[in-house]
């Protein structure tokens, strides 16, 4: 299907989703990848991320995408699925990311360093200047439709869109053949979370509550280490809001402490602890219970740290 200069094909198609594992939407999006790549391994990140929850499902890819061989990845979270939102790739390295122009692949395209920081993509700084890279970025609108299924389903462009093209793609079609090429500075970037160290705190926000209930901050291990907090020892954690709602009454801060440890055993079972996790983030948990169902933290509430006296 479709034309365009060979580029070398990928070692892998990867997925990831909020369709769920209930219906037939994942197999048919396998179904039309092996139909056109046959000889391309295909990885599942996930399918249960919350319907329409972009942020959770671009901090997954986003720290799952290291781990991962150089490929296609392709990401549908995809709430606006049918309206004027553009479908794009985006290669970046030796990586293509394929999906909705909604935010969904802002963070795994620009990297995600050790520890889970989020940076910006190479071809953009704070400043707005470029950086040095070993090779552009580049990115482009999906509109060429002779790479696509017809018809073309108006509520499901992960089988009829992202994936076809994906596959044509893992098989050594040149991105560039895709449609038109893009600015990729003009795509839509989800706001890197909230993370700062200031007045003996870091200060963040709750990134993803994963399915056992662990809170995943946007706080990492070395911001303790600003601090000179050593597992082993107590953090002050400050929960709640400064800010006045319009026609509300602030919300009252609430703190605690909790002990600072390596993992979840090295508390006894329903204790609270904060811990660096796989990829380097702070995290709350329960010792075999549901932290965020006991702290009532949703993603994207503010948190801050303190060692306590």
């Amino acid at each position: 299907m479709g034309d365009g200069t060979s580029a070398k094909a990928h070692q892998c198609i990867t997925f990831l989703t909020d369709y769920g594992l209930d219906d037939g939407f994942v197999a048919s999006c396998h179904g039309v990848a092996a139909r056109i790549a046959p000889d391309v391994r295909i990885i599942d990140i996930t399918h249960l991320v919350p319907a329409g929850d972009v942020r959770r499902g671009a901090a997954v890819l986003a720290q799952t995408v290291p781990y991962l061989p150089p490929g296609v990845h392709v990401a549908v979270v995809d709430p606006g699925v049918g309206t004027s939102r553009r479908g794009v790739a985006i290669e970046a390295g030796d990586r293509i990311f394929v999906g909705p122009d909604n935010g969904l692949l802002s963070w795994a395209a620009h990297g995600l360093a050790p520890g889970g920081t989020y940076t910006l993509a190479p071809w953009r700084t704070p400043a707005g200047e470029t950086t040095p890279a070993a090779s552009e970025p580049r990115a482009f609108e999906l509109t060429n439709s002779k790479l696509w299924l017809e018809p073309v389903s108006a509520t499901f462009h992960g089988r009829d869109i992202f994936t076809p093209v994906a596959a044509q793609l893992a098989t050594g079609l040149d991105i560039s053949a895709v449609g038109a090429p893009l600015d990729p500075a003009g795509l839509l970037t989800l706001p890197a979370p909230t993370r700062r160290v200031q007045n003996g705190g870091a200060e963040g926000e709750v990134l993803t509550v994963d399915r056992f209930g662990n809170i995943q901050l946007s706080l990492t291990k070395s911001d303790l280490d600003q601090l000179g907090a050593h597992s082993g020892e107590s953090l002050t954690v400050t929960l709640g809001v400064t800010a006045r709602l319009q026609g509300a009454e602030p919300q009252h801060r609430r703190s605690f402490s909790v002990p600072y440890r390596d993992t979840f055993g090295s508390v006894p079972p329903g204790e609270l602890v904060a811990y660096a996790d796989s990829v380097g983030c702070v995290a709350l948990a329960v010792n075999s219970g549901d932290a965020a169902q006991r702290l009532g933290l949703p993603p994207g509430a503010r948190i801050r740290i303190s060692r306590t006296p």
